[in-house]
């Protein structure tokens, strides 16, 4: 499958495969996308139709695979040097750079245009935004040039139950905006846990994550903090009534988790000294930075349970 690992990054030299199309829209992260639009859609004060369900979430999951797409097509000279990405598409050269940008513009437009056409402008303006948020001012701009890339450029990954709410009201309203909030704040903690045992990677690709220009100590207490932000940020959809007691319960519990294991990274020494030897795993990592490997497995079973204990008070107790 594709090229050879000594093939110039970009250049497209391979024969690709679907396979490969279906790397470049990055379809894990397009999972948690699919996910939490859903979510915002069906917790949105309005009857679903399923068919229209359906459809708009889509358009949604196609808007997310253009993004990374158009992420992977502009990043091929930093993936190729990183243990973790070299193995994508176009670093590996079964895509050219080219030809993944002229796919993600492709899918970006025909998301934007069906979502307008089967919803509404709100939530295909909306959808246009987050991609040109990602691709260009996340892509572009923020990965290469601050160690608040993941701070500011997270907002991209919490969009989407906003997106989900628009597309069945047409409008917003403070539910879907604690519902980003959530996100967006998670992302921060979520992210430099993992950074904090990839610091060498990043290193070999010369991107700006926290761990690697501020130190990991202060990138341990700002994990911590963060996540005391995500806690109080969790209680909002009780408090206003958006959720009941499911998502009480389960958003109590699993804040617990995420507030102990964030403490647990703070009072470790995870991230001190960069271990070359596991770039290439996510999970296999020295003793030292098993705190923060912990947190960053943890962290993507909360979102999906914090999400899904919405989903579950709308559906079973008629929570709107």
């Amino acid at each position: 499958m594709g090229g050879s690992q000594n093939i110039t990054p970009g250049t497209g030299i391979g024969t690709a495969e679907p396979a490969d199309y279906w790397e470049l829209m990055k379809p894990r992260v397009m999972s948690l996308v699919i996910f939490t639009a859903w979510v915002g859609y069906i917790c949105a004060p309005v009857n679903p139709r399923l068919s229209n369900m359906v459809a708009i979430i889509i358009c949604i999951a196609v808007g997310a695979g253009a993004s990374g797409a158009l992420n992977m097509a502009y990043d091929a000279d930093i993936d190729a040097k990183m243990t973790r990405t070299r193995n994508r598409p176009v670093p590996r050269g079964a895509i050219s750079a080219r030809t993944a940008q002229t796919f993600g513009l492709f899918m970006s437009f025909f998301a934007v245009l069906t979502l307008w056409l089967g919803s509404n402008l709100v939530a295909a303006g909306l959808l246009a935004f987050t991609v040109f948020f990602y691709a260009v001012i996340y892509t572009r701009w923020l990965k290469r040039s601050t160690p608040q890339n993941i701070v500011i450029g997270g907002a991209a990954g919490a969009f989407p139950p906003m997106i989900g709410w628009a597309a069945t009201t047409g409008s917003f309203s403070l539910e879907p905006i604690l519902m980003f909030l959530i996100i967006f704040l998670w992302t921060p903690p979520h992210f430099w846990a993992l950074a904090l045992y990839k610091t060498g990677d990043y290193d070999k690709a010369d991107i700006p994550m926290m761990p690697n220009v501020e130190g990991a100590a202060s990138t341990r207490a700002q994990i911590f903090a963060y996540a005391i932000l995500v806690a109080i940020t969790c209680a909002g959809p009780y408090l206003i009534g958006q959720a009941g007691w499911i998502y009480g319960i389960v958003a109590l519990i699993l804040n617990v988790g995420f507030l102990f294991l964030s403490f647990k990274v703070w009072r470790s020494k995870a991230g001190e000294k960069a271990d070359l030897s596991n770039d290439a795993s996510l999970y296999a990592v020295k003793s030292g930075d098993k705190a923060a490997r912990n947190l960053f497995a943890f962290s993507i079973l909360y979102l999906f349970g914090v999400f899904g204990a919405l989903a579950a008070d709308h559906l079973l107790t008629g929570v709107v």
